[in-house]
């Protein structure tokens, strides 16, 4: 078979990136969404049709010129793909946002970009970008997906994305596709905010096929043929931007839409990926049904299970104490075990590939005890995002694997983690002051971020540095660690530890909603939640796993108290990203006082 991907290190930019695959694979299935119960298909040929209609029909309709900065703002789908392809290939900058955002998040961005179009996939998520276009610094133009004619304000100026494409078709190549350079900005992605006010981050094309070249290497041990993609992380976010729109296209990849995260599992059978790209949240919750659908499965099915995971484990950590009873046993595991789980992913997966927040060890073990191979990357937005992921042959779980091909990385004299090389940002938009701050003269990045570079040179994170607790005994303590170990405990669903400065650690804790009903009906009448975090007993069943994870920690990092909150940290209530990482800031802003009181 003929090698499909692209070498990113010889194309000239993302749009011929794309047109150049649509020409090798013409009539071949390309993305695919589902419509009416089933998953259709646009070919390579009919999406570059699609894209090239719409670049033209953005420029003469919308008067859009190259440097301008146009909004997308959608849920994942192939027309997401085509209004980023076609913005880019006028020379625009697109400006992919948050389905999650309110109308000041929309403000935010619309006056710090400069947006002069916005594309909206339908009325729904309209609504608060209409509302903020109305209170912005300047006049903003919107076209939607969707049902335009329902999207009506007297003041903004609407246009059916049809239209758009009408305006656009029987014209010819723009330009710019010929003419824009690697160095050429392309992006700007809005940083998901874990701290504070998102900045805008200027991405080049080349920083973006830095990590495509980065990331084919990296998958290249599996066996490249004719991959398939199932996309669900928002395509707003670094991570999917690329590892669902330009990592596929350079693979010659086919692209499926899942319909929604509650879906997954059921879209993962039906697509039978062979690449996937996750969140560790994703993994973890994967992980806790898996355990909970145990419970009701007969003893001689849990002993295998169990069987199989201790097995596997005890493979990855040390081969070499199998015994040879062991390993009889352990083929036996994969024939009755091993096969079914991976069945249950479609049965062609390749890898699993975690980004976007740190892989908790035990996670990442339990996959690779049952057969699923599980890569743990690095990135962040400013680095386009990719700058390690582990490769194949050689995966250790604790670390994030060696910089991509293309990627120089150091540690500074404070244990900071620096990094260079083509994939790294031009700086933050309108703010020369942060980019100052993060980028140093001679092209290095400050990622924030403290670790090491083991003896293999993979890298090894310890905490983000403006995270590290420092107690009042003076230890640094790693709050995410903390907090990865209690969310293996099945009656915790989420936690933020809190003590900087302090004698002990605390935390804000979220029960897991599942157990949560069960404890309710084997122990109380019905309760809601605000009530039932005042119940002494439902207190000390909490405490009851948190003294479970304190047993597996040192002295300075077990949690002494705790507070319940009555909700989940959320998209939606502003105490999580989009990625669904914690907003410290946001939760300390709701829990601060309920936590200086346990002290």
């Amino acid at each position: 078979m003929a090698e499909r991907a692209i070498d990113a290190r010889e194309v000239r930019n993302l749009v011929t990136l794309f047109f150049d695959q649509a020409e090798r694979f013409a009539d071949e299935p390309f993305v695919w969404a589902k419509r009416d119960g089933a998953y259709t298909a646009l070919t390579w040929r009919e999406t570059a049709d699609q894209v090239l209609a719409a670049a033209n029909g953005l420029a003469a309709s919308m008067a859009i010129k190259p440097g301008d900065r146009v909004i997308i703002v959608g849920e994942n789908r192939p027309k997401w793909l085509i209004a980023d392809l076609a913005v880019k290939a006028i020379g625009a900058i697109s400006v992919p946002t948050y389905t999650t955002n309110t109308a000041v998040n929309h403000l935010h961005v619309i006056n710090d970009s400069g947006a002069k179009v916005a594309i909206v996939s339908n009325p729904t998520l309209a609504s608060p970008l209409i509302a903020a276009a109305a209170e912005a610094d300047h006049k903003l133009k919107v076209v939607v997906f969707d049902d335009a004619e329902s999207v009506i304000h007297s003041e903004i100026e609407t246009k059916a994305w049809s239209d758009v494409l009408d305006a656009g078709r029987g014209r010819g190549m723009p330009d710019q596709v010929a003419t824009a350079k690697r160095e050429d900005m392309c992006s700007i992605i809005y940083t998901s905010g874990t701290g504070g006010l998102p900045k805008g981050v200027m991405l080049t094309h080349g920083g973006i096929l830095c990590n495509c070249d980065g990331a084919t290497e990296i998958v290249r041990e599996l066996g490249l043929g004719e991959e398939v993609f199932l996309s669900f992380l928002p395509l707003s976010h670094a991570y999917e931007h690329v590892g669902g729109i330009y990592f596929p296209i350079c693979l010659g990849a086919q692209i499926y839409y899942a319909e929604r995260v509650d879906t997954l599992i059921n879209n993962m059978a039906e697509v039978r990926p062979t690449i996937m790209t996750a969140v560790p949240r994703l993994y973890e919750t994967m992980r806790s049904r898996i355990h909970q659908g145990l419970k009701v499965q007969s003893n001689f099915r849990r002993g295998m299970f169990e069987k199989t995971l201790a097995l596997g484990s005890k493979r990855y950590e040390n081969s070499k104490s199998l015994s040879l009873w062991d390993k009889l046993l352990d083929a036996i595991c994969e024939r009755l075990v091993r096969n079914k789980i991976r069945e249950r992913f479609g049965g062609r997966l390749k890898a699993l590939v975690s980004g976007g927040a740190p892989l908790n060890y035990d996670v990442g073990l339990f996959f690779t005890a049952l057969g699923v191979r599980i890569l743990q990357g690095y990135g962040q937005t400013e680095a386009s995002p990719v700058i390690s992921a582990n490769i194949p042959s050689n995966v250790k779980l604790h670390a994030v694997g060696p910089p991509a091909r293309g990627v120089s990385a150091k540690i500074a004299d404070d244990g900071e983690i620096l990094v260079s090389g083509e994939m790294v940002m031009l700086g933050y938009w309108n703010d020369p002051d942060a980019t100052i701050a993060t980028l140093s003269d001679d092209g290095w990045l400050h990622t924030g971020d403290i670790g090491h570079i083991d003896e293999d040179g993979h890298i090894v994170i310890t905490d983000r540095k403006k995270d590290i607790i420092v107690n009042s005994g003076g230890d640094n303590i790693s709050p995410q660690r903390v907090e990865g170990i209690l969310c293996l405990e099945e009656e915790i669903e989420q936690v933020m530890v809190f003590g900087d400065k302090r004698p002990y650690l605390t935390a804000v804790i979220v029960p897991d909603a599942d157990w949560q009903k069960r404890w309710i009906k084997s122990n109380t009448a019905d309760r809601d939640s605000a009530s039932l975090i005042e119940d002494q007993s439902f207190k000390s069943a909490i405490g009851d796993a948190v003294s479970r994870s304190n047993k597996s920690v040192p002295v300075i990092e077990k949690v002494r108290k705790f507070v319940i909150a009555s909700h989940p940290f959320t998209v939606e209530n502003g105490q999580m990203t989009p990625t669904l990482k914690v907003r410290r800031h946001a939760v300390m802003r709701e829990f601060r006082e309920d936590l200086e009181g346990l002290y």
